[in-house]
């Protein structure tokens, strides 16, 4: 019993173990591939960002020029603007911040990302900064410092591939720790009852026993009780008739001499080890009918 407490807790620490290691692998992976649409979303979100700058800029007539992958993970966003519309476009950082950031989130793309803004002629940095889902390594400078009208183009960088929480990998690998605990669920209770250690799921019930005639046990809660075939045989006889005295004769002709065995005092060594095997329930009691046989006392 005291073992097979010791061997259960031994598979929930193992099972346990196993689940944080997958849990702690995923959280701490710095990259996932990214899917094959995964370009085409960004390009989808950058060009609505630049819809959204035109429009903020009373501009219904420049056009968001193709947004490019200038390099792996990579995008930069320019705009075809007509002559009088050369220099006009101007925001507010915070704006664009923001603007990115919804954008982002509609096409379920990763948080951590950088954002140069760069003159269109002059190739300087206008405005930059990086987006994490860590607090300490996002920065996003002078957000209230209006950008005066130039030509700009706008170039983002996924520093890393991690995928939003609540994206859809998320919600596979909480399918799969489920099933996989479901699994195990099912496989310790089946364990438990005996059934992975080659016992069915035919048995007798015996007051708080389970008797498995074909196997030659008795199970009590998650202790198993082995039992010798002569053993297995006369308690066989004993519950398919309980609370009735059977002759010692009829124990000796049905266990021994149909096998063309002729016994002495064995019927009596036989009863006394199944006294031993069932006196952890007191409802069950072998008794001696003196003279006659035994009995299976049976209390419900």
């Amino acid at each position: 019993m005291l073992f097979a407490g010791v061997m259960n807790k031994r598979k929930i620490y193992f099972l346990g173990v196993f689940l944080i290691l997958i849990c702690t692998a995923w959280m701490q992976t710095d990259s996932v591939k990214a899917t094959p649409d995964f370009s085409e979303r960004v390009k989808i979100a950058l060009r609505d960002v630049g819809n959204e700058l035109l429009l903020n800029n009373q501009d219904s007539i420049s056009l968001v020029a193709p947004v490019l992958e200038l390099q792996k993970n990579k995008y930069q966003l320019s705009f075809e603007r007509p002559l009088a519309y050369e220099r006009s476009l101007s925001f507010e950082p915070h704006y664009l911040v923001g603007l990115i950031k919804n954008s982002f989130a509609k096409m379920d793309l990763p948080e951590h990302y950088r954002v140069e803004v760069n003159q269109c002629v002059e190739k300087e940095v206008a405005y930059s900064y990086e987006v994490s889902t860590e607090k300490e390594t996002t920065i996003v400078p002078c957000g209230g410092r209006v950008l005066p009208e130039n030509c700009y183009i706008i170039e983002v960088k996924f520093t890393k591939m991690k995928a939003s929480v609540f994206g859809a990998q998320t919600y596979v690998y909480i399918l799969l720790v489920a099933a996989f605990l479901l699994l195990a669920i099912l496989y310790f209770r089946r364990k438990q009852n005996g059934t992975l250690h080659g016992i069915d799921a035919n048995f007798e019930a015996l007051g708080s026993f389970k008797f498995y005639p074909e196997q030659n046990k008795l199970v009590k809660e998650a202790t198993e009780i082995s039992l010798s075939k002569k053993e297995c045989e006369l308690l066989a006889i004993f519950i398919d008739r309980p609370n009735q005295i059977i002759k010692r004769d009829e124990l000796t002709k049905r266990v021994w001499e149909d096998n063309g065995v002729v016994v002495g005092r064995s019927l009596d060594t036989y009863i006394s080890k199944l006294r031993k095997k069932l006196k952890e329930d007191q409802s069950i009691k072998l008794t001696n009918v003196h003279g006659v046989g035994y009995k299976l006392e049976v209390n419900s």
